[in-house]
Formats: structure tokens, sequence, C-alpha cells
């Protein structure tokens, strides 16, 4: 199948390199190791693997921090990651007040965890993009206090694409009947959907989750004129096939900072 050029037959498929594969040449390690004065490390070689298969993609590496340290988080900045992302709100900030100042001022943060109502506050205007609104209420809540702190908050709408207890989020039926709303709300700026795969989902379920979520977006796009273009879908199981079903963001924890 293909959209605006772009063919997604692959998204259906196994990934053709494997979390544990050795990076090419086309990263060198060697150089980024003696930058920072060390030998070459676990987080290095992770990053390899991941550029190598990101290659000229226009996908967006967010590094999760929920089990990294402080001394991993500033080594994948020394290493050329600026988006990082968390699950939990209170972790988030202390975190940054113990990076490096120069790693703390030249990063992005995002917010990928379940969002509570009565952690907004904290939230907004902390986050340069908060990945996990889950629905309408939730929205509401993040526009007025955005309104609040006089700025205007990026979003993405996280969806459940398929069954999912587990998971909270809109569904397709729900987000397409709550869009007239949506677009009312001032003080935010939706710049697309999220989604995260069931727990043990196998390659064929993810492939309707990641490619249902793409023809969602451009659904939308097509009956309101909207811009939605960012698709955050893929973590450390699953994130190369993400991208080959037309993933925009991928957020990455044990596929960087394992050891």
């Amino acid at each position: 199948m293909s959209r605006n050029g772009i063919t997604y037959d692959a998204c259906f498929k196994s990934p053709a390199i494997s979390p544990g594969a050795k990076p090419s040449q086309s990263f060198n390690l060697d150089e980024e190791a003696h930058k920072q004065g060390m030998g070459i490390s676990k987080v290095a070689q992770n990053l390899a693997v991941v550029r190598e298969t990101l290659s000229d993609r226009p996908v967006k590496l967010i590094a999760v921090t929920k089990h990294a340290t402080i001394d991993q988080i500033t080594e994948a900045h020394n290493l050329g990651v600026s988006d990082f992302g968390e699950n939990r709100l209170q972790d988030a900030l202390k975190k940054r007040t113990m990076l490096p100042p120069q790693v703390a001022l030249q990063s992005t943060w995002h917010f990928i965890g379940h969002l509570q109502s009565n952690k907004v506050k904290q939230a907004v205007g902390n986050f340069s993009l908060i990945h996990s609104v889950d629905s309408f209420r939730l929205l509401e809540e993040v526009a007025r206090v955005a309104s609040q702190k006089g700025t205007t908050q990026r979003v993405l709408l996280q969806v459940k694409i398929v069954r999912d207890d587990a998971k909270s989020g809109f569904s397709i039926q729900e987000l397409k009947e709550a869009m007239p709303e949506i677009l009312k709300l001032e003080s935010i700026k939706v710049e697309g959907l999220m989604t995260i795969t069931p727990f043990d989902a196998d390659i064929q379920t993810s492939a309707v989750s990641f490619n249902g979520l793409r023809l969602l977006r451009d659904e939308l796009n097509a009956t309101y004129g909207t811009e939605l273009k960012e698709l955050s879908m893929g973590m450390s199981d699953d994130w190369q096939q993400a991208i080959s079903c037309g993933s925009t963001m991928i957020r990455l924890g044990r596929a960087i900072f394992d050891s």
C-alpha cells in the first residue's frame, strides 16, 4: 500500500534489523567516544544502531529517561540527543534540576505518561509537548490551565486503535465526534496523534494499530482541513515497525539506556 509516494508494505513485515544488531561504520563510535574522553559505551552503541536504522527518515528520536541515570541522560545529550521524554511528572522535573545546566537548557522535554487532571497545572508550560491527552475532558483542562498561564500548550491526542483495556485514550469514533469541539478550544495546539500498542501485540496487531493511526490522522486532516503532522508511535519493542508504518516520533528507553 502507498500514500503520497510512500510505501507502507513493510509495516506488516518483521523488522529487518534487530534491536541487538551491530552498527555499521557510518556512525563513528570512536570519534564520539573520543569527544567524551571515554571508551565506547553501551549508550553510544545503542544510539548508533537506532541512527543506522533511522538513516535520513524524518523521524524524531525521543529518549525516554524513566530508568536512566543523570549520567546516562548527560551522555545521550553529548552524543546528540536533544529530545527527552518522561512518564512521571515529578521525576521529570527533579531530573531537570539535577542535570548540568547546559544539558537542561539545550534539551526539549516531552511528557509521555498518563496525565491526571490534578497534575495538569504542573505539566502545562513545563513540557514542550504532551503526548498523552486521552480524553476531551482532559484536553479542556489543559486548555483552561494554559489560558490561565498565558501560554499555548502543544499536545498530541492519545488514541486506542485496537482494543486494550489496560490503556486509556480516545476511541476512533470518539475522536471523530469530538473534533469539532476540539477545534474550538484555545490556548492549545494539537499537533498530531499518539498510540501505544497492546503489551502482547504481535506484528499484525501492531501493524493494524500503527496503520490505523496514520489513516485516522489523514482522514481528520482531509475532513477538517487540519494539519496534524505528528504520529508518536513506536517504543523499544516495536519502533522499527512503527517507522515502516509512518511514525514521525519514536519513544525509546530500553533501546538506548539498557546495558
